[in-house]
């Protein structure tokens, strides 16, 4: 897929704190790409054939409408003053947010979403519209935990897999912006009777597979220290549970970045197992590359 060089950071809003904690790293995002944003409000009443505007005798600023246009506004003035040099527009779209925010992704250069949400007609919350989102978006999805970590590296999940190399590129790009190190991890786990056997990769040619591991990161960043030569690199090859090893680096990460699908054998990303559980327990902003643009 290919991007125009133009797309914007695209951030879904709902109101909530944990909206506004998205809006404010978008808005870092978007400044540190030097691209526009997009703030975005998933408006699903029309859908329910419910009343949206003003109450009869009510105030003329009333009604469900009006409170998602407060929303968006108060999240495009959150924006301004995170990152006043950003252009920053605001809209409400009619529909659920699942599909309302994977359309926004076609065209964006990143989707931000918070991890939590008010509930009820535009929650974001891990296991549901994130989750959903995550799986569908046409362009890296951003979840925000909270306030960001001022330090501490950007850690990106490898498997080999052509599309945790795309995460690579992405995790380069994150480490570049924020001044940052990157950290790549590789987790793997040796095949042996367990209780959790269906968790572990069966591997029976011991030799292959450490020539494997002995080449899985150095050709995974090759291509990107060039691009970028002012990002240090560490290696970190880890024997165990990808999801664990993940979250548990997250911890003094500010940022993780995993692939949404991988290889599988020797502990591949796939949204559903392994990114769905960094999802689930990162303690820090987690990056999904699903698709990545050529155009930059």
């Amino acid at each position: 897929m290919t991007i125009n060089a133009g797309a914007p950071v695209v951030v879904g809003v709902d109101g909530s704190a944990e909206g506004l904690a998205a809006v404010r790293a978008a808005a870092r995002e978007a400044a540190g790409r030097g691209r526009a944003l997009r703030v975005v409000h998933a408006f699903i009443w029309p859908l329910m054939h419910v009343p949206v505007g003003p109450a009869p005798g009510g105030p003329a600023d009333g009604g469900l409408r009006h409170q998602a246009e407060r929303y968006v506004a108060d999240a495009v003035a959150e924006a301004g003053r995170i990152a006043p040099e950003v252009p920053v527009t605001g809209v409400v779209v009619d529909g659920a947010p699942t599909p309302v925010l994977v359309h926004e992704s076609r065209g964006a250069v990143l989707l931000v979403l918070g991890n939590r949400g008010l509930g009820g007609f535009a929650e974001l919350l891990i296991g549901s519209v994130t989750v959903q989102v995550t799986a569908r978006a046409l362009c890296p999805v951003l979840v925000v935990r909270d306030e960001p970590r001022a330090g501490g590296p950007v850690v990106v999940g490898v498997d080999g897999s052509e599309l945790s190399v795309e995460a690579v590129g992405f995790a380069f790009e994150e480490a570049a912006n924020r001044g940052t190190t990157l950290v790549a991890v590789h987790a793997w786990l040796y095949a042996t009777p367990a209780p959790h056997a269906g968790f572990v990769a069966r591997v029976h040619d011991v030799d292959g597979l450490g020539e494997e591991l002995d080449r899985v990161l150095p050709e995974a960043v090759a291509g990107y220290r060039e691009r970028f030569p002012q990002v240090a690199v560490q290696h970190l090859l880890v024997r165990g549970a990808p999801a664990h090893v993940l979250a548990e680096q997250s911890k003094t990460a500010q940022l993780v970045v995993v692939g949404a699908h991988g290889r599988g054998v020797l502990g591949g990303l796939l949204l559903g197992s392994v990114s769905h559980a960094v999802l689930h327990h990162a303690h820090a902003p987690l990056a999904i590359v699903r698709h990545r643009s050529r155009t930059h």
